[in-house]
């Protein structure tokens, strides 16, 4: 796969792999306190810079990461969305974080339905999962309107292992039929 060139589109939205040129606006994203409330707390920018390189990271080790997540209207940088699953995940994920001034604008399921249909299609993934902290009701929200169900409780790798995440999800097969049922 030819990653240099690869994107997905949506009506409002360009999702591109991550470039170091995101980094201010990744860096901005990851202070601010209620964006990150519950994705593991504020970063500072030495932390959110390897973050940022994790993610660049995975694309050339996994083949896959998340996608940033460009609003089309503006080029602005506005989030973080995609296919991730690090060491010791507990399935293969589609997860989105969307900068807070962006809330509301129904770009967290736009995206992650784009990047549900490349993660089965391409990816050849089989079920998508989300990872939920409990109290997050927007992301529960989210996962519910892709039309993913509460699974059960789980746990992420350290470091946050300490914390219960919800396991949300479905599989490839509930994917294309919900698709074929509002087509």
């Amino acid at each position: 796969m030819d990653r240099s060139s690869l994107q997905l589109e949506t009506p409002r939205l360009l999702l591109r792999l991550p470039r170091q040129q995101d980094f201010e606006a990744w860096a901005a994203f990851l202070a601010d306190v209620e964006a990150t409330r519950h994705l593991g707390g504020v970063q500072p920018r030495p932390v959110a810079w390897r973050g940022l390189a994790a993610m660049v990271g995975a694309w050339h080790l996994k083949g896959f990461a998340m996608f940033s997540v460009v609003e089309k209207d503006t080029g602005q940088w506005v989030g973080r969305v995609g296919p991730w699953q690090p060491e010791g995940w507990p399935g293969t994920e589609v997860g989105w974080s969307i900068v807070r001034e962006r809330w509301g604008r129904g770009y967290a399921p736009e995206a992650a339905a784009a990047c549900t249909d490349w993660a089965f299609d391409t990816l050849g993934w089989s079920e998508v999962i989300h990872t939920i902290a409990p109290g997050n009701a927007n992301s529960k929200a989210v996962a519910a309107k892709l039309g993913s169900r509460f699974i059960g409780m789980g746990r992420l790798p350290e470091p946050s292992h300490e914390k219960p995440v919800e396991i949300w999800g479905q599989t490839r097969a509930e994917w294309r039929a919900r698709k074929e049922q509002a087509s």
